[in-house]
């Protein structure tokens, strides 16, 4: 058989090409005791989707910390490790998850490392941890590297799981806004329409627009709503394709507060999770090939090739992350200083910390403002609405007079 291989050198340098082995346990072996680090391993001719493993096999991020954690607990008590995996698989009630970890355990039990076990899973792990993993096993210290994957994993949790908190009032407000305008304009302009036609009268052109957009909406209800669905299937796969993702991640960072927002999260990611693999003994290099993969923001990403490609013939990682003009001058700052004291993972861990809480900060500022501004927004439509059907009540109500 023929894989496809991704491999980091020595020297940091990544190297792609195609290697023939019986299976790929036994070439993982071989190039390992090449000294080579396998990045990525892939069966020449199959169909490998990064990242929707994890979401078709069920299994949830809580779960995978969870996991972790007692993982880190058992190895630190003196068990091990196939017979923590043994304990660990048999308390899964998930049984998506628990049959990963049944070959995550047949693997390990067989004479797999227990890197190449999770890495054979495909996209239901991150990268971050198999990297984190195999460093641990070649420094010997598993279970030190496990606890810091934890702590990294904890806090992107609770930095995601803050930022949608934000947003859920917004959009349960936003959302009811949006139902009175739809009853307003299905039910209650048609019995407005129906009074003003017995009358007879010339009617105002704003109530004449509203009752002729409420006519459309109520005939043609359902094509619109089929359309707008089509529409946004549409769109949706039209954006999963990585090249236009990046062009949309770009003009996000471009936006006047949803990009600086953007932008601080994809530092605040990259920089722990660079921090996680350095402390972990990952080199430099591989470090930013990893991370890549790891950042939501495509364009971000595709930027970290150019990085990675410039630290590999001998750039500062600060200069080449000032070049690309997409990273904030504070984390530049801070990373430069970090090189120049041989300390740059703490620094990479403070310069997380640091937009850690620019972005709660700005999310409380952004909500705060955001929030009477839909209400004054949503109230002056609904507002304009009525006045609109009611004006020409009003009208005929002074010519009686």
């Amino acid at each position: 058989m023929e894989f496809r291989c991704r491999l980091g050198m020595a020297s940091g340098e990544i190297v792609e090409g195609v290697y023939a082995a019986e299976d790929e346990a036994h070439l993982r072996r071989d190039l390992e005791r090449k000294g080579l680090l396998v990045l990525s391993l892939q069966r020449r001719g199959g169909l490998r989707w990064p990242g929707r493993a994890l979401r078709g096999r069920g299994v949830a991020q809580r779960e995978f910390i969870v996991f972790n954690q007692e993982l880190a607990t058992l190895l630190r008590a003196g068990l091990p490790l196939v017979e923590s995996l043994d304990i660990l698989r048999q308390r899964v009630d998930n049984p998506r998850f628990r049959a990963l970890l049944d070959d995550v355990h047949r693997r390990v039990r067989s004479g797999e490392a227990l890197s190449e076990a999770f890495d054979a899973q495909g996209g239901a792990v991150p990268g971050v941890y198999t990297a984190s993993l195999l460093a641990g096993e070649k420094s010997g210290s598993l279970e030190q590297v496990v606890r810091r994957f934890v702590a990294h994993a904890k806090v992107m949790a609770e930095l995601r799981r803050k930022t949608i908190s934000a947003l859920i009032y917004p959009a349960i407000l936003l959302g009811l806004s949006l139902l009175v305008v739809a009853i307003i304009v299905l039910r209650v302009v048609p019995e407005f329409a129906g009074f003003y036609g017995g009358l007879g009268a010339e009617l105002p052109f704003v109530t004449r627009a509203i009752m002729t957009v409420s006519e459309l909406l109520r005939g043609y209800l359902l094509p619109i709503a089929l359309g707008l669905a089509a529409g946004g299937g549409a769109l949706w796969r039209w954006l999963r394709r990585p090249e236009r993702s990046a062009v949309v991640d770009r003009l996000l960072l471009r936006m006047p507060l949803a990009g600086a927002l953007a932008g601080k999260y994809a530092t605040s990611q990259l920089s722990r999770t660079l921090a996680t693999l350095l402390g972990g003994g990952i080199p430099l290099v591989t470090a930013l090939d990893v991370a890549g993969r790891s950042i939501a923001n495509r364009h971000v990403c595709r930027q970290l090739d150019v990085v990675s490609r410039e630290v590999r013939e001998g750039q500062a990682l600060s200069a080449s992350m000032a070049a690309r003009g997409i990273f904030p001058v504070v984390a530049v700052k801070m990373v430069e200083v970090g090189e120049a004291t041989g300390a740059l993972q703490e620094m990479l861990n403070s310069v997380a910390d640091f937009f850690d809480e620019e972005i709660d900060t700005t999310l409380g500022r952004f909500m705060t403002l955001l929030e009477p501004i839909l209400l004054v927004v949503m109230g002056i439509v609904i507002a304009g609405m009525l006045i609109a059907l009611y004006m020409p009540l009003l009208q005929l109500g002074a010519l009686v007079q």
